[in-house]
């Protein structure tokens, strides 16, 4: 698990100056290796979202980027923030910041809404597995945050935005630094009144649901010598997120008071010409108090100690060796009791990989032994074949397995635990094609990934019971057209559950992205285009009633923004979301009462508006 990769980077570009680094580094990529690489040579499909950006398409939440991913499909589902890559599910998605696990161990889920992107730097999103270096959760691919860094001087920034739904943001940030010492702090609250997200106006139903989210981060980075630095990061989101209740007569308006954080810190030495170590250590956390619900109410808290070691050896000039170590530990502390709250995990990995101008390979195998359910060994092989001087065709296989959450193991036997569990596994083959031709970038993979085991509801309670098939196609292209920066994204799936024959649930097999942005002068313009077709869902109240399927139409959301750079320390911002207005749902939720049966889809978010104003001045 890497963590402050802005440092790795610079350790692994030999000669080069932090600064200057920093600069380059929108070329490179981390995650894919764990090792700072060029984009190019990387054998995994990727996107990479920079600071400029995040910035460029005034992004306001990490769901928001990652829709614009080829293969990412993101919906809230009763205000719970759900992701699926490449047809996965979201506990089969390993989501890291600065290298620290964020996802609960209970659910499974990582609470990427309520990360506060003011303090963001870059996101990489690795499609396709990657158990081999990272271990469980890696099916889908990686979401891989990095956090903001300091900058040589000090550099403030003030940022204060309102918009519809009685929104308000506001962000404060300082970014310092010498040659040697780099540091960045930086603290927001956004607060909102939210919408109503469900129908049918019952019970407590009728409220809108708001969230309040004050977030605080600290980046440290030392640089001792040419050959020796460390670097501490901080990362805390905490607040409430109200939402309406599955039950008609709730006893008030329920809501959920969260806390996710991280803290790491990291040791990297040059140990000789060909030797580079670097030493991890972190905390994570994942804390959740259900307060005034009828079903839910009760605190779910998870800690995550952890510790890496990480060797990179620079065998030849075409060859390198990545050599290390894992260690993990999840703690449970909740109000109801658990059968068991803790468990930890041990792994070993090496990665080897060759590059010539003929052909690249990349050969990876991870060993992990955990707790409870024992060894597991997971590889990872690629052949790279570069034609000509602009196209490289990649062809690549890779294993990938989830281990099962607290909840799946050890909660209260009514919740139907299963602590003969064994882990999901899955395979997936995958075929890369990518060519640059007068400045268009085209990268374009067709894959295959089969699941195996997956951990689903038994009837009385969770079994290994399901498996999976996704087939899948995905292609992106960006160039410069008439001034204009455009990028588009397309994903066409197919995942079906093995035994029933049925798609997967709230998966649209279709998906497209576009985003057009200009600058004229100080003023700049953009607008993107998010299409999804239609969706299933189960309908079935419970396991008394049979399931049945329930088509989700389609949709597609046009959003708008401009800007103005109106002095060099003053920016001003607006955008306005889905400009159209359009009605739509990804999910449904049922209820019962009066012996009948309804399903209702939870509302997403209409038109709304934004203004912000920045400013960065000059000290």
């Amino acid at each position: 698990m890497k963590l402050s990769r802005l440092a790795l980077a610079v350790a692994l570009l030999p000669g080069v100056e932090v600064f200057a680094a920093e600069q380059e580094l929108p070329s490179m990529l981390i995650t894919s290796a764990r090792q700072a690489e060029p984009r190019a040579q990387a054998t995994a499909a990727n996107t990479v979202f920079t600071r400029a950006d995040i910035e460029r398409l005034q992004a306001r939440s990490v769901p928001e980027l990652l829709r614009r991913v080829p293969g990412v499909q993101v919906g809230s589902p009763g205000g719970v923030a759900s992701l699926s890559l490449r047809g996965t599910g979201t506990a089969q998605t390993l989501v890291l910041v600065d290298g620290q696990r964020i996802a609960s161990a209970t659910s499974g889920f990582a609470r990427l809404d309520y990360l506060a992107i003011d303090n963001i730097e870059r996101v990489e999103v690795i499609r396709g597995p990657r158990s081999s270096l990272y271990g469980a959760d890696a099916i889908g691919g990686v979401i891989q945050i990095f956090t903001r860094g300091g900058k040589p001087g000090i550099k403030p920034e003030v940022r204060l935005a309102a918009g519809s739904d009685q929104t308000f943001q506001r962000s404060l940030s300082l970014a310092a630094g010498t040659e040697q010492t780099r540091v960045h702090l930086g603290a927001s609250l956004d607060e909102s009144d939210g919408l109503d997200i469900t129908r049918d106006n019952r019970g407590a139903d009728r409220d809108n649901d708001g969230q309040r989210n004050k977030a605080l981060h600290l980046k440290l980075d030392h640089q001792f010598d040419a050959n020796w630095k460390a670097g501490l990061s901080l990362n805390d989101q905490r607040g409430k997120n109200e939402y309406d209740d599955a039950y008609e007569f709730a006893p008030g308006a329920p809501q959920d008071e969260f806390r996710v954080s991280s803290y790491s810190g990291y040791l990297d030495s040059q140990l000789t010409d060909i030797w580079n170590s670097r030493l991890e250590m972190g905390r994570s956390f994942d804390r959740n108090r259900a307060v005034g619900s009828n079903y839910n109410d009760g605190l779910l808290e998870t800690t995550r100690h952890s510790a890496a070691w990480i060797n990179r050896l620079q065998l030849s000039e075409r060859q390198q060796l990545s050599l290390g170590s894992d260690w993990y530990e999840d703690r449970l502390d909740a109000t109801t009791t658990y059968q068991e709250d803790s468990r930890d995990n041990l792994a070993f990995f090496a990665q080897h990989s060759f590059q010539s101008e003929r052909f690249g390979t990349e050969l990876g195998l991870r060993h992990d032994d955990n707790q409870q359910f024992g060894s597991h060994n997971s590889w990872n092989a690629a052949l790279s074949l570069p034609v000509g001087e602009s196209q490289r065709w990649i062809l690549s296989y890779g294993e990938g397995f989830r281990a099962p959450t607290f909840t799946d193991l050890y909660a209260p036997p009514a919740w139907g635990p299963n602590p003969d569990l064994t882990p999901e596994t899955s395979k997936t083959y995958e075929l890369q094609w990518r060519a640059e031709f007068d400045e268009t970038q085209l990268e374009a993979a067709l894959y295959r990934t089969d699941v195996e085991d997956m951990i689903a509801w038994g009837g009385t309670r969770m079994e290994n019971i399901s498996q999976a098939r996704i087939n899948g196609f995905e292609a992106s292209a960006a160039r410069e057209l008439l001034g204009w920066q455009a990028s588009l994204g397309v994903s066409i799936i197919d995942p079906r559950d093995r035994n029933s024959g049925r798609v997967l649930q709230r998966r649209a097999k279709r998906s497209l992205s576009l985003d057009m942005d200009r600058q004229f002068g100080a003023f700049g313009v953009g607008a993107s285009w998010q299409a999804f077709s239609q969706r299933f869902d189960d309908s079935a109240f419970n396991s008394n009633y049979e399931s049945e399927r329930t088509t989700i139409p389609g949709y597609a959301v046009l959003n708008l923004r401009t800007s103005w750079q109106a002095t060099p320390e003053l920016r001003w911002e607006a955008k306005l979301d889905n400009v159209l207005d359009k009605d739509y749902h990804l999910a449904l939720y049922q209820r019962e009462f009066a012996n009948m049966d309804s399903a209702y889809g939870y509302k997403e978010q209409g038109r709304t508006a934004l203004f912000a104003v920045i400013w960065n001045p000059s000290l």
